[in-house]
């Protein structure tokens, strides 16, 4: 056992946890940027993805990963496995007061704005999901998991593969791949481009806060590349593009529709300008969101408070209002969440829980075949665990796949491409387009 899968007993994180959190929440771009800046994130606006406007079934594909390693059976418990609660003693979520799914699985009651859209189908998961065999660091799971190409030499990210399936040059589309909250993921690495922002009110050139500003240094940077051959001027011209976009958005004045409340929370801000960006004329294919501070190694809580109660409740209430504002709108978006790893079955003497395997996967949108547990639930009897852990009996890569054929525009062999040495088929946890 390597010092990562100890137990905790006298922190709330490990020390690699508070580190990947450290990261999760330090933005790689400040939000406002400086000229160089602007341009070195202009030489990645060229994005290559299925065009949504001219290309028939192609959803927004937005992917949150909850890093420091999610506890899935806290989220959605087991509630058939006895083995459950012989496990957790203390931090059980008791039957009766989850959100009753299906005789197996009960939702956590702080996710209980999500129940509607389980519902009406919008809301779905898949449990005991993971990589083919356990990693149980977070470093190495989080490049593994984002990487997602196991046994290669690969060193782009899964989203960034993506992007490249369908090039169509979009230079007028600077937020065609968005991350929002300034952790550019893992998974986008590469050569294919992508827009990191904090927010979109703080995306903006620094010292060109005003339209008369904006115009100045657009002229400028305009006149600087004339002569610059397309692969020096696009660049500049894109993020001038692209700032002003920004711009366009953070005074539109947007409100939340159909009677949406979005928690005041980091989670729920980037949840309203993925609404925004999703509704507004930019066109975009790929938005991924970041959400650290699940490494809960000690004081997970109670059913009714505490730091899980509290993060799920933010989660619940962000997924749920970014749902209600979207509308109509849902039906062309489908999320996925991921995380580097679940957590361990049992309980440890701090009242949380070690580094694990199997974990749930939350699914939302209207493509997503909701209503439903997806995957083979291994059960948590001694004899079916592994080294403690749920078995991961779904590769995770059969999930994104599946989204990838069925709500991106691609094929099952594009979809192998973006997945090297995937052998699998799609799971079936979402609705072919059309």
């Amino acid at each position: 056992m390597n010092q990562s899968e100890l137990p905790s007993t006298d922190c709330s994180g490990c020390e690699e946890g508070r580190r990947a959190h450290r990261l999760s929440r330090r933005s790689l771009l400040t939000g406002v940027l400086g000229v160089g800046a602007a341009l070195a994130v202009s030489e990645h606006l060229t994005v290559r993805y299925a065009d949504a406007s001219t290309s028939a079934g192609t959803d927004v594909l937005l992917v949150m990963f909850l890093r420091g390693g999610f506890d899935g059976l806290s989220a959605v418990v087991p509630v058939g496995d006895p083995d459950y609660y012989k496990a957790r003693p203390s931090i059980a979520v008791p039957q009766a007061s989850t959100i009753a799914l299906d005789s197996r699985f009960g939702l956590h009651p702080a996710l209980s704005a999500l129940k509607p859209f389980w519902d009406n189908g919008t809301f779905g998961v898949v449990h005991a999901a993971g990589m083919t065999s356990p990693n149980r660091s977070h470093f190495s799971a989080m490049e593994e998991i984002e990487r997602a190409a196991a046994g290669s030499s690969i060193r782009t990210g899964w989203l960034d593969r993506t992007l490249g399936l369908h090039p169509e040059p979009v230079a007028q589309a600077p937020f065609r791949a968005t991350t929002i909250g300034g952790r550019s993921p893992r998974s986008l690495a590469g050569p294919n481009p992508e827009v990191s922002m904090r927010s979109i009110a703080d995306f903006a050139l620094s010292g060109a806060s005003s339209s008369a500003d904006r115009a100045r240094w657009s002229a400028a940077l305009t006149q600087l590349h004339a002569s610059a051959t397309p692969t020096v001027g696009d660049p500049a011209r894109s993020t001038v593009a692209g700032l002003a976009s920004a711009a366009d958005l953070a005074n539109d004045g947007y409100q939340p529709a159909n009677g949406a409340s979005y928690p005041n929370s980091d989670l729920g801000k980037a949840f309203k300008d993925a609404a925004h960006l999703i509704k507004s004329p930019q066109a975009v294919a790929v938005l991924t969101i970041d959400e650290g501070d699940w490494d809960m190694h000690a004081g997970l809580g109670t059913v009714g408070k505490g730091w899980m109660h509290d993060k799920l409740a933010d989660l619940g209430g962000s997924l749920a209002a970014f749902g209600t504002d979207l509308g109509d709108d849902l039906a062309r978006v489908t999320l996925v969440t991921m995380s580097e790893f679940g957590r361990r079955t049992s309980e440890n003497a701090s009242n949380g829980v070690d580094h694990g395997w199997g974990n749930a996967m939350l699914m939302f949108g209207g493509g997503v075949q909701g209503g439903q547990v997806h995957g083979t639930w291994p059960g948590l009897s001694a004899d079916n665990l592994v080294q403690g852990d749920l078995r991961a009996t779904t590769d995770y890569r059969a999930v994104l796949a599946d989204v990838l054929v069925n709500r991106c525009g691609a094929t099952l062999d594009e979809a192998r491409t973006v997945f090297p040495g995937w052998t699998g088929t799609p799971l079936g946890t979402t609705k072919p387009a059309g």
